[in-house]
């Protein structure tokens, strides 16, 4: 008697690498996750051996199919979802990376973005890809690349999710898709292209990039070398755009925060192009059966980190279940700024480095854990704020921001996220959004699942957490954050 076939959904992120696989409910049946090596070479500097993620992708994927004993026709689909602007460039011939892959959070090309900011082309560029000029997305990192690889005799690269697909159809598909474009600093998002202009302004041949798709697609064919069995891969969507597919937010004005490594804001725009003004991202939400969607995106660079930084290098203890309990003892109030990689949205300062304001004698282990979890509460916050300037009326009193990732299951947290946003957070049963985000487009690739608004029922919430804090206490605390942080950054 044959199973209930299932879809397989990778999470490849910035500290693990997931692996699941999920019925027509929705439901995770089966996950595996394995953390790999964060490499630091120098101060501001993050990198991944390539080869490291692609064992861990291969290792999650074995152990959840050996446990559920899946052979041929049990996997109908493939989804992939990934860290979005962390680049790997590897010899087409050999498989072999050309250097380890530069993350997201890395700010060695601070000086190639200042050079393009003093030269004016900042407005070209947020023409263009809606971003700004941040050594955050790929393009300088590639440019660098470049300048620091000798052989490039059939040199290619991509994100991670080429870098997974290329290896896993076994050099068969050298392709992207258009949420993992968009964050390059290269694609046009306006006529879908690579483009000319800014590949020139990088000194990158078009060449060695990968043929761009929509989050809906052919990707190819994980080849039987690796798992025993032929698996079409059918959806392929950056990390934070699965997110918000996973979390429904699929109409105008929805919007969803995702507190991992970083911290994620994203609100659906649907088919308006919004050009902020206050320093956040214009993206690609999705594009899926020729209809693109936009959304307007604030991202924090550490968020996760910070706990593990606590927990890692400070000692401080030793799991995450053990927070609420520390921050009970808490009585005095410090201010923390996690800048580890620099300041992202609104403030984009790569060279500004985290802090510890107001320690006194008798501060506590449980004040600096309460203030790195409001600091990232605060800069949400932020994020808010400028959405608020960007989008006016769009913005609504009464709405909800719907959370997830793994910092969203500490409740104190989420209720002082709500009382420092004065606005409802709602926290879903299911928290592996992410995940969910890209096992849905491979489900509606090949009919799993019928269409978004019969996934639309699967979801459920857990909690909504309703603010309960007086205009005073609010005004005052984010008053105090923004001027440490003003002080900081020298303003």
């Amino acid at each position: 008697m044959s199973k209930t076939p299932y879809i397989l959904a990778i999470d490849q992120g910035t500290s693990s690498t997931r692996a699941a696989l999920i019925d027509k409910k929705g439901i995770i049946i089966d996950q595996e996750s394995i953390e790999f090596k964060q490499i630091y070479p120098s101060s501001g500097w993050v990198e991944h051996d390539p080869l490291e993620i692609l064992q861990t992708v291969k290792s999650t994927i074995s152990i959840i199919f050996e446990r559920n004993h899946i052979i041929q026709n049990d996997i109908v689909s493939c989804g992939i979802t990934n860290q979005r602007e962390t680049i790997v460039a590897w010899d087409k011939v050999t498989g072999k990376p050309s250097h380890n892959a530069i993350v997201w959070q890395d700010r060695r090309t601070h000086e190639i973005c200042k050079n393009l900011v003093d030269k004016n082309y900042t407005n070209l560029i947020q023409e263009k890809t809606g971003l700004v000029i941040d050594p955050y997305f790929s393009a300088s990192k590639i440019q660098w690349l470049l300048e620091n690889i000798k052989d490039q005799q059939n040199l290619i690269v991509g994100t991670i999710d080429t870098w997974i697909i290329w290896n896993l159809t076994n050099k068969a598909k050298h392709v992207t898709d258009i949420t993992n474009a968009s964050r390059t600093m290269l694609y046009n998002i306006n006529d879908e292209i690579w483009d000319h202009e800014l590949l020139d302004l990088f000194n990158i041949r078009k060449s060695i990039l990968p043929t761009v798709l929509s989050n809906k697609d052919e990707y190819g064919t994980i080849h039987t070398e690796h798992f025993g069995i032929e698996i079409p891969i059918g959806g392929v969507v950056g990390d934070q755009q699965s997110a918000s597919l996973g979390q429904l937010c699929l109409k105008k004005g929805m919007i969803k925060a995702t507190y991992g490594t970083g911290c994620f804001v994203l609100i659906n725009t649907d088919k308006n192009k919004i050009t902020s003004k206050n320093k956040l991202l214009t993206t690609v939400a999705s594009k899926i059966d020729e209809k693109k969607q936009y959304a307007v995106e604030g991202s924090i660079f550490n968020a996760g980190t910070v706990i593990q930084w606590l927990r890692d290098e400070m000692k401080l203890f030793n799991h995450v279940n053990e927070i609420e309990e520390i921050i009970k003892d808490s009585k005095n109030d410090v201010t923390f700024i996690p800048a580890f990689t620099g300041l992202g949205a609104p403030h984009w300062k790569p060279e500004v480095r985290g802090a510890l304001y107001g320690i006194t004698r008798d501060t506590s282990k449980g004040d600096i854990v309460k203030a790195a979890l409001k600091s990232i509460c605060f800069q949400t916050k932020d994020l808010l704020e400028s959405l608020k300037l960007d989008l006016g009326e769009e913005i609504q009193d009464d709405m909800t921001m719907r959370v997830d990732g793994g910092m969203s299951n500490n409740n104190w947290m989420m209720q002082f996220l709500a009382d420092i946003l004065n606005i409802k957070v709602e926290r879903p049963v299911n928290s592996e959004t992410t995940v969910m985000g890209a096992a849905y487009l491979a489900g509606l690739k090949v009919g799993f699942f019928n269409n978004f608004r019969d996934i639309e029922d699967l979801w459920k919430s857990d909690r909504v957490f309703i603010p309960n804090m007086d205009d005073k206490e609010r005004n005052l605390m984010y008053m105090c954050w923004k001027k440490t942080v003003n002080n900081l950054i020298g303003l």
